[in-house]
């Protein structure tokens, strides 16, 4: 694992631990897409959640989309509901500008990189009434595990603008 990924990791860690957040930890081969994630099979038994980082077409707005892995959330529709122009997937430059990840580990705990909040939160409705929550630790060779509630307070804590959605 590089050092820059693994600083990133340490640093969620350290603000989990600061914030008071239980997760639980699973370490796993490098895993960036949904498909990989299912054949590793990591028994985390809880929704492992589906993250696109997003982009309006003046690409002056930037949207972390959450999503149950197994959804394909059609951005047109999407664009209609926040009101906004044509969504498209941001470029990996972006990605690291705004999140300070790479591609295959976006994570709204990517969140803690985005020193002026202005990365939008965008989360499925369907994710809300779940228990557990399952996302990278902003390096794909780990996935952490915690409480919905104790998502939210890490959401609350980090203060991006935040809309439920339906996809």
């Amino acid at each position: 694992m590089s050092s820059m990924s693994e600083e990133q990791s340490v640093k969620v860690y350290n603000i989990l631990d600061q914030l008071n957040i239980d997760y639980i930890k699973y370490e796993h081969p490098p895993a960036h897409t949904m498909e990989i994630i299912k054949e590793l099979n990591i028994d985390t038994e809880e929704i492992h959640c589906k993250n696109l980082f997003l982009r309006n077409s003046s690409g002056k707005i930037h949207y972390l989309l959450m999503v149950e892995g197994s959804k394909q959330p059609n951005l047109k529709q999407l664009a209609k509901q926040i009101g906004s122009t044509r969504l498209s997937f941001a470029s990996k430059e972006r990605m690291e500008k705004h999140l300070g990840l790479k591609p295959g580990a976006v994570s709204p705990l990517g969140l803690i990189n985005d020193e002026e909040r202005k990365v939008q939160v965008l989360i499925d409705k369907d994710l809300i009434e779940i228990e557990k929550i399952t996302f990278h630790p902003n390096v794909n060779t780990a996935s952490v595990t915690m409480d919905y509630k104790d998502f939210e307070k890490f959401l609350e804590w980090r203060g991006n603008k935040l809309s439920i959605v339906e996809i």
